[in-house]
């Protein structure tokens, strides 16, 4: 006969004391044997002799100070919600005896609970669920607790112990009944009395043991305990990183097949946990498959470039990079312009135009009326070899009637910023020679970077700009080093930078979100999220994947390039407090801004995430002989 009894917070029966706890209470004795049993728990259904009735009830006693001395003192409140949370979901099969149980259950409320974690500061995520699976195909389903918030936390990098996970013997569980223990969220899994943590300052697991039956006390000494592991995902996150340097490591000492095992575990890893650090460690995974694998894509250089110019148009609208970038250039441009009459642009990466609309109108607004104005922008050639550049010219020209600004345009293809001359940016040599002469600007934003792949690339570029003496030279680039001649630092670099920067698209998206829900869902994955996801994902796959003149996305610091554009002749403008103040503006009417931070360094603009920079803007001129 099977009883459950759960705990309501009464009393007991008969003349034992009043109990706070839960108790199933039987006796078990040889066929045949006649004992005195007391009369008022034989009514219930249990067989107690009254010759033990003072011991049991000394016993219980003892059994309802353990389980009520958490509300003795401040430090057993944690006791006592583990005591309530043993006595509430536990349920008893079959005990042996009264005295017996109450013993077992005294020595695991007598055992030392495991430590508790403090209240945690940030809001956690929901839980996750994850199965956890023994030997002999028996499986226990367990809820894993919730995930810790990657962007406010900062993992300490250590070896971490791999959790011991035993053979289950499925005759052995058929044998015998267990203790069920309810683990939260409604799962349950086979449990013992007692807990223990793996170690790690911030990571806990739980590691439980069926008990057997006192009366099947020599069927369970042959079999071995089932041991079920509860992994937290804070712990999972760790590991996760742990294993992505480790396999960065591994294939920098050439040692594949290390890297090939640990590359395998990345996927799983990455799959316990949330948001953006999913998402990253995803990407990475990805990039540090293909240089183990060897895996190249075809040549589709042509198509990239269409596609990219697509995955540029999202990353614009989904985040103020590249919005801020385009401010802070033309503020500084036009203040170069401030009184030429004739002036001329010229744009590294035209792409779809979007940062000159914004400029024109603000010449035109200028006292006095505007300038004459060209644009010259350049761009890699198209896979259906149609003339895109003279589409965005003529659309910028409609622009530019309507506003009524007296512009020209001019377009060049070029596969790489190498191949152009002086000539073909000089000044228009068909304007009268009694006009005033034209003011240049040169204008690039994420492009220079890519010069670095090609020995001497960047000497020619910046010897070409230097040739047609510009005004003024605005420089936007990563705020990041991601052209280490190590592949350890270069990975650990782009590993830091990029999940700051998926956690700056998440934390946007959230705003947005807020703001209009229904557009977005409220669930930050809109489509421009989605690809601006991707156009950062094709970046750390050429930075972790790819080498020699594969690798173009070799982003160097705001010190680094100070000193390439030294050494080529120019000397530094100060972007003034004027651009700062109209950029922090621009970012407050920016949908989830509260984390993006403006600040100026040494006469330049870089805008990041809470205190991380991720982009500068630079400004510069042809240095005084």
């Amino acid at each position: 006969m099977k009883r459950e009894y759960q705990d309501a917070g009464g009393s007991g029966s008969g003349s034992s004391a009043a109990g706070g706890g839960v108790a199933d209470m039987g006796s078990c004795k040889a066929a045949g044997e006649e004992e005195d049993v007391d009369e008022m728990l034989a009514a219930l259904g249990y067989k107690v002799r009254a010759s033990d009735m003072a011991d049991v009830a000394h016993k219980l006693e003892q059994l309802e100070m353990a389980m009520g001395m958490g509300g003795v003192s401040a430090p057993g409140a944690a006791d006592d919600g583990f005591v309530s949370h043993l006595a509430t979901d536990t349920v008893h099969y079959n005990p042996s005896d009264l005295s017996s149980w109450v013993e077992s259950m005294l020595s695991e409320l007598n055992a030392p609970p495991p430590p508790l974690p403090p209240t945690p500061a940030a809001p956690r995520h929901a839980s996750t669920s994850s199965t956890v699976t023994g030997g002999g195909g028996s499986g226990f389903l367990v809820d894993l607790p919730p995930a810790v918030d990657s962007s406010s936390s900062s993992y300490a990098l250590r070896p971490i112990p791999a959790p011991v996970v035993a053979t289950a013997d499925p005759s052995a569980d058929s044998a015998r009944d267990t203790k069920r223990m309810r683990t939260g969220g409604g799962s349950t899994s086979s449990s013992s009395s007692s807990s223990s943590s793996l170690g790690g300052a911030a990571s806990r697991g739980s590691v439980v043991e069926a008990a057997p039956p006192a009366t099947q006390a020599t069927a369970a000494a042959n079999a071995p305990p089932v041991p079920v592991v509860v992994v937290d995902t804070q712990e999972a996150g760790i590991r996760l990183v742990h294993a992505l340097l480790a396999c960065a490591e591994a294939v920098q000492q050439e040692n594949f097949a290390a890297a090939e095992a640990l590359v395998k575990q990345i996927p799983t890893l990455a799959a316990s946990q949330g948001g953006a650090m999913r998402k990253v460690a995803a990407y990475f995974g990805e990039a540090l498959a293909r240089r183990v694998y060897r895996f190249r894509p075809a040549d589709s250089t042509l198509l990239d470039a269409a596609f990219a110019d697509l995955l540029h148009a999202h990353f614009y609208e989904s985040c103020p990079y590249l919005k801020f970038a385009h401010f802070t250039a033309n503020q500084a441009i036009l203040e170069a312009f401030a009184g030429c009459r004739r002036v001329h642009v010229v744009d590294f990466g035209i792409k779809q135009g979007m940062q000159w609309p914004a400029l024109l109108q603000a010449l035109a607004l200028r006292p006095g009326g505007p300038p004459s104005f060209r644009l010259t922008g350049v761009g890699p050639p198209q896979p259906d070899e149609t003339d895109a550049l003279q589409q965005v010219g003529w659309k910028l020209a409609q622009f530019a009637h309507t506003i009524r600004v007296d512009f020209q345009y001019r377009g060049l293809v070029a596969a790489t910023l190498a191949d152009l001359e002086p000539f073909m940016l000089q000044p228009d040599c068909e304007a009268d020679a009694n006009d005033e002469p034209e003011v240049i600007a040169v204008n690039s934003v994420f492009e220079l970077h890519r010069l670095l792949a090609q020995p001497g690339a960047l000497e020619k570029v910046l010897g070409t700009v230097h040739a047609v003496r510009p005004r003024i030279v605005t420089v936007v680039e990563q705020e990041a080093n991601h052209n280490s001649g190590s592949f350890v630092d270069r990975f650990t670099e782009s590993l830091h930078y990029y999940s700051t920067m998926f956690d700056s698209l998440e934390g946007g998206s959230s705003g947005q979100a807020e703001l209009s829900p229904p557009a977005t869902g409220g669930n930050g994955g809109g489509t421009d999220q989605v690809m601006s996801e991707v156009y950062l994902g094709r970046q750390i796959c050429n930075v972790v994947a790819c080498e020699g003149a594969e690798r173009t996305e070799r982003h160097e610091t705001l010190g680094q390039w100070r000193n390439r554009l030294g050494r080529a002749g120019f000397e530094p403008v100060h972007l003034g407090s004027n651009a700062y103040k109209q950029a922090s503006t621009l970012l407050a009417l920016f949908a989830g801004g509260d984390g993006y931070r403006v600040e100026e360094k040494e006469g330049c603009l870089t805008l990041g995430w809470h205190t991380r920079p991720l982009i500068a803007t630079s400004a510069w001129r042809v240095a005084a002989a």
